[in-house]
């Protein structure tokens, strides 16, 4: 019976190849889009789950109100990592990381930039499980000047060899002597680290303040312990640390609750490591994350599309149930069941998924790397899985059950009298579900084309904003210290070229990913102890061109000059931060004190104090994402980080190579990194980037099969419609009133498309468009160029068909009459 059923699914195939050449390409490219995107989404929830017992590993998470500021970060005091075993029986393990940016790593003499390099304390591969191909995990890093190295990092510099006791020099200074080597860490992974350093020869990782938070913390309870349980003891030890330095920078009477009373915060909880890559989006990350939302934004569009694909299948089937009625009606007076018919028309079903399946495959595989791309993802086919392909059979049964039952059942449910007699009409019986599944399509089409032009918008918004400094025409050169005392001779070198017109030297740049600095201060004269009066306020160290190079705006004051000696206890403010001290008149020439000292020995007895000459327009330094905080600058006895640069010239590979020639001159076998101010700029919103650019994809994808599925039903009305045409082109009518005819019922159901998503986009993007401090509000047009666009498509997608049966010869439609 079944091969039976198989002979009649390929005749029935073969006969109508257009219509099956339709339906096939719909769904292989379908399919393959759903592919795609489940591999995107398998990939993304597997984060962190290769780490051994991950889901007993935590992070410490703190929130913290202070100074005017907002602080939602992954950094931890300095003691965290030792106190937390030692407090809590629950706790297995901790350890510490401190991040330093980037190092110039050599053997002996050419140096390699590594990004991967971060301090570890010794307890890492106990909290991660990380498997140590060499050495003794209890003791790697235990001793200071050692580190442990990659598997990759090994091969690198060491090929063919054992790396253990061989010494790496980081930036020309630091020995360090390798005990360890573990396997490299996976793709999807939140960090991904080649470089671990013994947090033993860190000095500040000997602090023993528990107001100061630079250390990212991670731990490991043990396999009984009840996480929920511990984070609520988690504030008591906090509390018992926190309240003798309150006392010892402020004075007797300075607690915890009194500063809380006052509006401050400090609360400290624990973070699941498997949350992190999906649900986190704090201040810190090691990485950019990925977001849940969007995870479950892509399964809707991968359902969707398959769904689109899969109506395409319907919307033929049952419109072409006439051309089926007969057959129908024939068998069942043959003696066939409804149940074998509806076997018959799902086993048709199944072969075009299935048929669809076999070519999607190697469609995806031609993809993939492409994709790849775009998302900075490594994603490859498992064909090595046995799993994968029980996979693909079991979607492809469960996509021609979907694409097939309802045709099944609507076909077979034909009377064989109302057939015989030929009173079924040509498909009609169908044609409400069928108009409504047409509008499906192009309405999920429609919602994507918005949230696309929507996404870019916003990005377009973002790049051409008014951000308080101009990041155009400024070129970035890093790891000066590798200069030695010849940064200043080096700059001063760069700027006798008569292209360039300033440059400064610092780490701390308006842009994500460089130097960042934060304490508290407060006008000289207010009492300290009430936290009203203390702002917390960025403090970046600059020179006297800094202003002018970064193309900042003077909004009050002066800028610094070497006119005036007393600039060395000078600083410049931004608005949002005399905004903060609430200076009485002018804030030019007002006091700003702050404790002075490291960590352990600042008090209210030893204080620095600033006067302010200048006030700069705000300035987004961060995400806009974020709001723009309060920023200080002042002049620093011995600039370090990164040289910039502002040039007046538009051949950038000139710039470019006159200064890579005077660094390979003054810094021989340094590498020369060097960017632009404005892409590292746009390097914050690359995932925006990547999210419009992908859905831009999508939308294209959907739409594309949206129109292959109309083209399909378009010929079969002109095919059912003929003898009309040719009665109407006899009777005088012209061709375009034939097209209009032909096209207006699809343009209809584009339009009605149109109406109903746009409510839902509009609504869609005003939920991501939350995440933003400043943000290009939607308007009237996007949604009318979306919809002005889907109708474009339509009736391009019908037209041909349409002016080839009006373009006929009405002869040919009626002699057979």
């Amino acid at each position: 019976m079944l091969k039976n059923y198989l002979k009649i699914a390929i005749r029935n195939l073969k006969k109508h190849k257009f219509y099956t050449f339709i339906n096939i390409l719909g769904l292989s490219v379908g399919v393959a889009v759903c592919m795609i995107i489940s591999l995107f989404v398998i990939n993304e929830i597997s984060y962190d789950k290769h780490f051994k017992d991950a889901d007993q590993i935590y992070r410490i998470h703190a929130d913290i109100i202070f100074g005017g500021n907002h602080w939602d970060m992954i950094q931890s005091p300095a003691p965290m990592a030792e106190a937390l075993p030692a407090e809590f029986p629950e706790v297995e393990y901790a350890v510490n990381f401190r991040t330093r940016g980037s190092y110039l790593v050599k053997e002996i003499d050419e140096n390699i930039k590594e990004d991967g390099v971060v301090w570890a304390s010794n307890d890492f591969f106990h909290v991660f499980g990380t498997p140590i191909l060499e050495g003794n995990k209890d003791g790697v890093l235990a001793e200071p000047n050692t580190m442990a190295v990659s598997k990759s990092i090994a091969e690198k510099y060491f090929p063919g060899e054992s790396a253990i006791g061989k010494t790496l020099i980081l930036d020309n200074k630091m020995n360090f002597r390798i005990t360890g080597v573990y396997d490299d860490i996976p793709q999807n992974s939140h960090f991904h680290f080649d470089f671990l350093l013994s947090m033993e020869g860190l000095p500040e990782a000997k602090s023993t303040s528990w107001l100061s938070n630079n250390f990212q913390t991670y731990l490991k309870i043990r396999e009984d312990a009840d996480p929920e349980a511990l984070n609520q003891k988690l504030m008591s030890l906090i509390e018992k640390n926190v309240e003798p330095e309150l006392g010892r920078l402020f004075g007797e009477g300075a607690t915890l609750d009194a500063m809380m009373a006052d509006g401050a915060k400090m609360e400290y909880d624990l973070q699941p490591l498997l949350d992190i890559h999906l649900k986190s989006d704090l201040m810190g990350e090691f990485e950019p994350n990925f977001n849940i939302t969007y995870v479950y934004l892509f399964v809707a569009v991968a359902l969707f599309i398959l769904v689109i694909a899969c109506i395409n299948f319907m919307n033929l089937s049952t419109a072409r149930s006439a051309n089926r009625a007969k057959e129908v009606g024939i068998r069942k007076v043959m003696g066939s069941f409804r149940a074998h018919l509806i076997r018959q028309f799902l086993i048709e079903s199944i072969l075009l998924s299935f048929i669809s399946f076999v070519i999607a495959v190697p469609l995806v595989a031609l993809l993939l790397p492409f994709f790849n791309d775009l998302a900075g993802r490594e994603l490859v086919m498992p064909f090595s899985y046995f799993n994968f392909y029980g996979i693909l059979l079991i979607g492809a049964i469960g996509t021609g059950l979907l694409a097939g039952v309802y045709p099944a059942f609507f076909l077979s449910g034909f009377k064989p009298i109302s057939i015989l007699k030929g009173s079924v009409s040509m498909g009609m019986k169908s044609g409400m579900i069928r108009s409504s599944l047409v509008v499906f399509q192009f309405a999920i089409s429609i919602i994507l084309v918005i949230a696309t032009i929507a996404v870019f918008n916003q990005l377009n918004y973002i790049q051409n904003k008014k951000i308080g400094f101009n990041k155009e025409q400024i070129i970035t050169v890093e790891d000066v210290y590798a200069l030695g005392d010849q940064a200043e001779t080096f700059k001063r070198e760069i700027l006798s070229n008569s292209i360039m017109e300033s440059g400064t030297i610092t780490g701390y740049l308006p842009v994500s990913g460089t130097w960042r600095s934060d304490t508290p201060w407060w006008v000289e004269g207010k009492d300290p102890k009430q936290t009203e009066n203390m702002v917390s306020i960025q403090n970046w160290e600059v020179d006297y061109n800094y202003v002018k190079t970064m193309g900042m705006e003077i909004a009050e004051g002066r800028d610094f000059s070497m006119d005036f000696p007393s600039d060395s206890s000078a600083v410049i403010i931004n608005e949002t931060a005399a905004k903060q001290f609430n200076f009485i008149g002018d804030p030019i020439g007002q006091k700003i004190n702050s404790m002075a000292g490291d960590n352990e020995t600042a008090n209210l007895d030893h204080l620095r104090s600033k006067t302010v000459v200048g006030v700069v327009k705000n300035l987004n330094f961060e995400s806009l994402k974020e709001n723009i905080g309060s920023v200080m600058i002042f002049l620093s006895e011995r600039p370090e980080g990164i040289a910039s640069f502002r040039f007046n010239s538009e051949n950038t590979d000139e710039v470019v190579s006159f200064i890579e020639a005077k660094w390979n001159e003054m810094a021989p076998g340094q590498p020369f990194t060097y960017s632009f101010l404005d892409d590292r700029f746009g390097q914050m919103y690359a995932s925006e980037t990547r999210l419009g650019k992908v859905f831009g994809i999508f939308a294209g994808f959907a739409i594309v099969i949206a129109c292959l599925g109309l083209f399909a039903l378009t010929a079969f009305t002109a095919e059912q419609r003929t003898k009309e045409i040719g009665i109407r082109k006899v009777l005088g009518s012209g061709i375009g009133s034939i097209v209009v005819l032909l096209s207006k019922e699809f343009a209809k159901l584009v339009v009605i498309a149109f109406l109903i998503a746009s409510p839902i986009a509009w609504w869609v993007m005003q939920k991501w468009l939350e995440d933003y401090e400043f943000k290009q509000e939607l308007s009237w047009q996007v949604f009318l160029g979306a919809g002005v666009f889907a109708i474009v498509i339509a009736l391009l997608t019908t037209s041909y068909q349409s002016i080839k049966a009006a373009t006929a010869n009405p002869v040919n439609s009626l002699k057979s009459e």
